[in-house]
């Protein structure tokens, strides 16, 4: 169920509206905004839940909360699909750009209607997925190395395969080398998401 109530219509076709021709999508600058406003809410809603944990494990926690998929299956369950302005009918199912229109939502709410609304929206929609995890989980790149290590003496190797996109919204894709798991790709708005994005797709194929 789509969750914003705007007054300003315009704003939130900014925030849903994709590029067309290889021109700048609307919704980037909102984007940019919105994940410094989820970044403040998920670190003030772990800070408060989580009294006594140190902070690699709120750090943890933090980034299971604000990655890529968690993004995409909110959008999901918003809707967004459904409500992106787009020509292109697979962009609706890209799970990128469903977490860059959430994000988006975020900074046009955040700037319609302030922080205080953002959060009560954010704190309904992740606080489920925030208590479900009753220790802090590992993140996939720290999983990666200990399963290696356990295997072999070497460590995975990371490296940038490309780096495309305007400096204030980069699009990275990085390739993982893991000696006895294989290699896998994984794209971010920043090298350390991307590399996180490579090595929770390679654990996720092992699972497979």
């Amino acid at each position: 169920m789509f969750p914003f109530q705007f007054k300003n219509t315009s704003l939130k076709e900014q925030a849903l509206t994709l590029a067309s021709a290889h021109k700048t999508a609307p919704y980037e600058r909102l984007e940019f905004l919105g994940d410094r406003v989820l970044a403040l809410t998920i670190s003030d809603m772990l800070f408060r839940t989580y009294p006594k944990e140190k902070e690699g494990d709120l750090a943890n926690r933090f980034t299971a909360l604000v990655r890529e998929e968690t993004l995409a299956k909110i959008a999901l369950v918003w809707g967004i699909d459904t409500l992106l302005i787009t020509h292109e009918k697979d962009l609706r199912h890209n799970a990128s750009v469903l977490a860059d229109v959430c994000e988006a939502l975020l900074g046009a709410y955040y700037l319609e209607e302030g922080y205080a609304a953002v959060f009560e929206i954010v704190k309904t929609y992740w606080t489920p997925l925030m208590v479900a995890e009753k220790k802090p989980p590992k993140d996939a790149k720290t999983r990666v190395q200990e399963y290696v290590q356990k295997k072999t003496m070497h460590l995975p190797i990371y490296s940038v395969v490309s780096q495309t996109g305007p400096s204030h919204h980069p699009h990275f894709v990085v390739k993982i080398e893991a000696p006895g798991l294989g290699e896998a790709l994984g794209e971010g708005s920043s090298k350390r998401e991307a590399e996180q994005n490579a090595a929770h797709t390679l654990l996720e194929g092992l699972a497979q």
